[in-house]
């Protein structure tokens, strides 16, 4: 099925699976899809023993780019090539080895070529452990080929 023939959820989808198949840095932190529709993502990852700072914390590096992760596929649900123009983040409180960390991206607005996205990301308790405002620049390019041709 050409992207032209998919349902938005399916363009959504479709995107999502594309971008992680070749996001290695993604793949080597273990972050999971768990769902996906037009300008929405939730992702997780499981905090491991080589993820923890010296105060045997997660390093908030690592919260940061489940965060960025889970904003760039949320922004890229379109099948637009989009990049981030900006973004930052308020650490709330720890996560620690063997927490379960999801961060939830929501698209607050999108018009023309930029997009505000926020990203909240949470343990497997619901605490809230960072805030994350992400803002989105559409460039040249789609994520999947237009149509079969390509």
């Amino acid at each position: 099925m050409s992207s032209a023939e998919m349902t938005p959820e399916q363009l959504a989808e479709a995107c999502s699976a594309s971008m992680h198949e070749r996001d290695h840095a993604a793949q080597a932190l273990g972050m999971e899809i768990v769902e996906v529709r037009p300008g929405y993502a939730r992702l997780t990852m499981t905090v491991r023993k080589d993820m923890l700072n010296g105060h045997n914390m997660c390093h908030g590096g690592m919260i940061f780019a489940l965060a960025d992760t889970a904003f760039a596929h949320s922004c890229n649900t379109y099948n637009k090539v989009t990049v981030a123009s900006g973004c930052n983040i308020e650490y709330a409180a720890p996560g620690f080895e063997g927490d379960l960390l999801t961060a939830e991206a929501v698209e607050r607005t999108r018009s023309g070529r930029t997009g505000v996205y926020d990203i909240t990301v949470t343990n497997q308790d619901g605490k809230e452990l960072a805030l994350f405002r992400g803002k989105s620049y559409q460039i040249k390019g789609s994520v999947l080929p237009e149509s079969d041709s390509e």
